[in-house]
Parts: structure tokens; C-alpha cells; sequence
């Protein structure tokens, strides 16, 4: 995808654009080939593909009636999460139009109870009818050139976000007037508009050396970003992950851990402070773990297995990877 140096963001006309273009030849019935995209698999890192493949999807086979879902011939473009479509129908193209696919749009944190596509799923628990897909991509995978140091940055916690869920209201009611934070919500309308303040670019977010990284619905959507920068996440550990296998960080190696209740907020910001290189090793751990998803070959092919690798599953399809599945 195309970045804005700027903004750091993804710019959403050129992605738009591709998407129309590939909705296009698929009316016009243009596919792939399954097995040239196989062949090129092959010449890639096997080891960190099958890793990942199998954390996205977990699946052993299962019967194909157990996927209700339309076929992909008969996908069509919904009124909302056109994103999401787009990134679907990118690698369906390799396969045919009759296979039936199982899939939600948007911010799910439910167990399906049939095997699913989704963006988002909770960490925990019996999680494998829930298949993680890199859904949204264009909002989500956004990452910084950050080349403020660590050193140089304001010894305090900086964060904007909507604030519609109690777990976020009730981290502004305990913080927003505290003096090592600099925190409001973004969404008007509410019971709480005192907290209200003006949305801020991720350039500004930079000159922080924390930035609050809190889940809203499912996953915080500025993780990925906040871990590419050389400022540090502060957050409660994750509850739902998404294709950033936020369910593999590790507190205190990957961002600074909070209290669910956040009540040691202010001694983990003062700990950091007085401990640099503490600091700034999180941020080196943060900028790897974030590296693997910066390799647009990798992202390519592990889109297609796991999609491969559902239709394999479910009966629909052999396997040209029978080492992985």
C-alpha cells in the first residue's frame, strides 16, 4: 500500500482505486492461478509461514456444511466495510467461484459457531472456529518513520481516542486531569464532552514518549504504529487479537503493562522514566516484532493460505501444501 510520508497513513484513494479494479475483472470472471501462487510460495521463509499460518487459522477438517456462507461467485459489495470486501475479494480470485466461504465484517469479539473469517477474536479460550484474516488492512497497518529518540521526546503520556466503551471512560475519569498526561476523547454527543478535545496527527502523538493504546471494541487500532515508533504503548494486556497476533506480546517486553483497574499508571510511567534503557529495549523489541509484518511478500502469500487452507479444510479443495495442512 501506498504511504503518506506526512501523515504516516495509508492513502485510502490509491487502495479504493485497486479495489474497484479488481471487482471489475472479477465480474469480467478473471482468476488466478492457485498453483502459480503455490510455486512462488515455495521459494519463501516455509518456517515463519507456517508459524503464522497455523496461529491464523487453527483449523482441523470439518464438513463443509458447516460453512453457510455465500460462494464466492455470488460475493457482492456491501453499503458498509467495503475494505473489508476489498480485502477479500483480492484473493479469492485464485479460487473457484462455486467454494463456499464463511465470513463477518467488522469488530467481532464472539466465538463464532461455525468456522469464520473475521478481523478480530478473543485471545483466549476455544478460539478455533474463529480465522484470522487481514481484514480492513488499510486503517489498520499503518507504521511511522519515527526519528524522534526516546530521549528527546515529552516525559508524558499522550492519547486521543472515541470513547464509547466503560473501560475507556473510566481510564479518562481517573486520568484526564493528571499531571503526566495529556488525554481526551475525540467523540462528541456524551455525558462526558468536559473530556473533549481536538484530534491530533500521529506526528503530534510522536512527541510523547507514552502513548495510551487502550482496546475500544476488540483491539487498539494504533498499536501498530505506536510499536514501529520510538515511543512506548501503555495499556492492560490484550483481551482480543487480530492479524497482529497481538495475543503473542509479551507486558513489560512489547508495551508497558497496566493494571486492568489501571491503578499503577503513574509508578509505571515514573519507572520508565527512571529506567531508560529499560525503555528504550522495549521499543527495540516493540520495532522487531512489528518488522515481520513490513514484508509485503510474506503478507501476500499468508493471505492466500489462509484462505487456502479453510477451503482445504472444509472439504472444498487438495492440499498443494501437505507438510503445513
Amino acid at each position: 500500500m501506498i504511504r503518506n510520508p506526512i501523515s504516516h497513513k495509508n492513502v485510502k484513494f490509491f487502495y479504493y482505486t485497486k479495489g474497484a479494479f479488481i471487482e471489475l475483472l472479477r465480474r469480467f470472471g478473471h482468476k488466478k492461478s492457485r498453483e502459480g501462487m503455490a510455486r512462488w510460495i515455495d521459494s519463501l521463509n516455509s518456517e515463519v509461514l507456517e508459524s503464522r499460518l497455523n496461529y491464523y487459522n487453527k483449523l482441523q477438517p470439518f464438513s463443509n456444511n458447516q460453512s453457510k456462507g455465500p460462494t464466492i461467485g455470488n460475493l457482492e459489495i456491501p453499503r458498509k466495510n467495503k475494505a473489508y470486501y476489498f480485502d477479500l475479494i483480492e484473493f479469492t480470485r485464485y479460487f473457484p467461484d462455486t467454494f463456499q466461504i464463511n465470513y463477518q465484517f467488522g469488530d467481532i469479539t464472539e466465538i463464532p459457531g461455525n468456522p469464520t473469517l473475521l478481523k478480530s477474536r478473543p485471545i483466549h479460550g476455544e478460539n478455533m472456529n474463529s480465522i484470522l484474516y487481514k481484514f480492513n488492512r488499510i486503517r489498520h497497518y499503518t507504521f511511522t518513520n519515527d526519528r524522534i529518540s526516546f530521549k528527546n521526546k515529552k516525559n508524558l503520556l499522550i492519547g486521543r481516542a472515541n470513547v464509547k466503551q466503560e473501560h475507556r471512560r473510566e481510564f479518562l475519569q481517573q486520568y484526564f486531569d493528571h499531571p503526566m498526561c495529556d488525554l481526551g476523547q475525540i467523540n462528541s454527543g456524551t455525558e462526558h464532552d468536559h473530556w473533549l478535545k481536538d484530534k491530533i496527527s500521529i506526528n503530534d502523538h510522536l512527541q510523547y514518549k507514552f502513548i495510551w493504546s487502550q482496546e475500544g471494541f476488540d483491539v487498539a487500532s494504533n498499536l501498530k504504529w505506536v510499536m514501529s515508533s520510538n515511543s512506548i504503548a501503555v495499556m492492560p494486556n490484550p483481551k482480543y487479537e487480530t492479524w497482529f497476533m497481538e495475543g503473542t506480546l509479551r507486558p513489560d517486553e512489547h508495551y508497558i503493562a497496566l493494571k486492568d483497574d489501571f491503578s499503577d499508571l503513574e509508578e509505571r510511567l515514573h519507572y520508565y522514566l527512571e529506567h531508560e534503557n529499560e525503555a528504550r529495549d522495549i521499543i527495540e523489541n516493540a520495532n522487531a516484532f512489528v518488522k515481520k509484518f513490513r514484508n509485503p511478500k510474506l503478507e501476500k502469500a499468508l493471505c492466500f493460505l489462509v484462505l487456502d487452507k479453510y477451503f482445504v479444510q472444509s472439504g472444498q479443495l487438495k492440499s498443494l501444501f501437505p507438510k503445513w495442512y
